[in-house]
């Protein structure tokens, strides 16, 4: 760990920003140092993204000061923001996904010929020098569409470290990335720390923190609750500070009966993604679905519920055969997914709380093509109050939420088909402590009380452990192992998904 000598290159300075109704940062003094990475902890809604949306230069109307090099600087648009240095990697990705990589990286700087002829040949190489720092060998003019999620977050980082900035802000920079990737992120972090840039890091995972900060400081309510450096705290003291409680048990041993089978899963087949996958899950059991990335787990997820097609194999839901051909045939049999992406695939951002929510019960109260807009009126209330989303105004856009709020609306609208089989892909990923404790305890109170049978594809390793029944492992496209409770570990399931035994 580096001890923090230098002066500080960033300052706020009692910063304050205020929303209709709503404090969301409260007179916050931090200060950060070149050749530091300075995490930012705290639950959703406890205003890292609105102080660092004030960096990035996203308000004009933030109170308090910000200094750049001991100098007062206004930041209130993005162009000043990138003009001092700052960079922002938003866990949202703000590519132009229509365009290519090449266009998002040098976007307002396209290397031109005669003045206003785009030379190809610098383009191409100016690209892939970029792509270069953060390993990716890539086309730079295939189009940012075609990118896997985890190439596309890796673009992102390409092109903010293509403006040269001398202080970067990372937010959740890993929700879209393996095993492999995520150390190579690190790779590059050290290396950028090392050439003295500032570096501000969110995460909800805690050890990515104990690896690479420096200092760490938390936020609840909109308020600073401490600044430490990272010798100074444990995984447990920062729990505490960012919910304000101790919990000393985060993942809690299951106490009930699980039914006869409901799901049957025979030899299925989507080719070129998964192939001969056969499993049985039943009423009131969580099973794990596990893999490295590319391993075929999403695809899985999306041709049990009707989004990709089957081209052999069969299902049985509850001795019945289910054949899905579409989504909205899914959700009429029972079946719902939680899609990873909450808000290309998930959400209606534009749309408040309770249209969410409604959003899958139309067919349900519709009588042909009318549909009666006051049937199931309460539901969204219910759910609100279930899962604690704040604020508990069904009114509210989703846009306006935090992220592990929109996590919650997403969960709640699934919810509220009351579903036979949940399956659900990533469903805390980029959410924080305090949230994903709810969201689980709400996995698990379903399974429990209703019966209903979950599906859980996570990459967080203690989340799949401390929820599954039992683990199903792939691996490139194929089921390689099947794992009983007594023999979830971490360390297990991981050796297990790269095709080895655990000793």
């Amino acid at each position: 760990m580096n001890r923090i000598t230098s002066s500080p290159v960033l300052q706020m300075c009692e910063v304050s920003k205020r929303y209709p109704g709503m404090l969301a940062v409260d007179s916050v003094s931090v200060d950060f140092h070149a050749g530091e990475v300075h995490a930012l902890l705290g639950e959703n809604g406890a205003g890292k993204s609105t102080l660092m949306k004030m960096i990035a230069g996203s308000f004009d109307d933030y109170t308090g000061q910000i200094k750049v090099n001991a100098q007062r600087c206004d930041l209130h648009s993005p162009a000043i923001a990138k003009a001092n240095g700052i960079g922002m990697i938003y866990q949202e990705l703000s590519l132009a996904r229509p365009l290519s990589i090449a266009e998002n990286i040098l976007i307002g700087r396209l290397p031109t010929k005669l003045g206003f002829i785009v030379d190809t040949e610098q383009v191409k190489k100016e690209t892939r020098a970029c792509l270069e720092k953060v390993g990716l060998d890539l086309d730079p003019f295939a189009l940012v569409d075609t990118l896997s999620p985890h190439e596309a977050q890796l673009v992102e980082v390409a092109k903010v470290l293509g403006n040269h900035p001398k202080i970067i802000v990372m937010d959740e920079p890993t929700s879209s990335l393996s095993r492999s990737e995520v150390v190579r992120l690190f790779d590059i972090i050290k290396l950028l720390k090392a050439q003295g840039l500032a570096i501000i890091y969110i995460s909800h995972h805690l050890p990515e923190i104990f690896k690479i900060a420096d200092r760490v400081t938390v936020m609840r309510d909109g308020k600073k609750i401490s600044t430490k450096t990272i010798d100074q705290v444990t995984p447990k003291s920062l729990v505490q500070e960012m919910v304000g409680q101790s919990i000393e048990e985060f993942y809690h041993q299951r106490h009930h009966e699980i039914g006869e089978t409901r799901f049957v899963v025979k030899n299925l087949s989507r080719f070129g993604f998964f192939d001969d996958i056969s499993f049985t899950a039943a009423r009131g059991e969580v099973v794990g679905i596990a893999g490295l990335a590319g391993a075929g787990r999403s695809e899985l997820a999306r041709a049990l519920c009707g989004i990709d097609p089957i081209d052999q194999g069969s299902i049985t839901l509850d001795g019945v055969a289910y054949q899905p051909t579409s989504m909205s045939s899914a959700i009429k049999s029972g079946v719902a997914y939680l899609s990873e992406d909450r808000k290309r695939e998930g959400l209606f951002l534009r749309l408040d709380i309770k249209q969410n929510i409604l959003a899958t019960l139309i067919d349900q109260h519709s009588t042909g093509i009318v549909y009666t807009p006051k049937a199931g009126q309460d539901v969204p209330n219910e759910l609100i109050n279930t899962l604690e989303i704040m604020p508990a105004d069904e009114l509210i856009d989703v846009s306006n939420l935090s992220g592990g709020n929109q996590q919650k609306v997403l969960l709640a609208k699934w919810l509220a088909i009351k579903p036979k089989v949940l399956i659900l892909d990533e469903p805390t990923r980029g959410v924080d402590v305090g949230a994903k404790n709810i969201i689980h305890e709400t996995i698990m109170t379903l399974a429990k009380e209703t019966g209903a049978t979950i599906l859980l594809i996570s990459s967080d390793l203690p989340e799949l452990v401390g929820l599954s029944d039992r683990c199903i492992v792939l691996r490139e496209g194929r089921r390689i192992g099947e794992m009983k409770k007594a023999e979830l570990s971490e360390e297990a399931v991981l050796l297990r998904a790269n095709g080895e035994e655990a000793a």
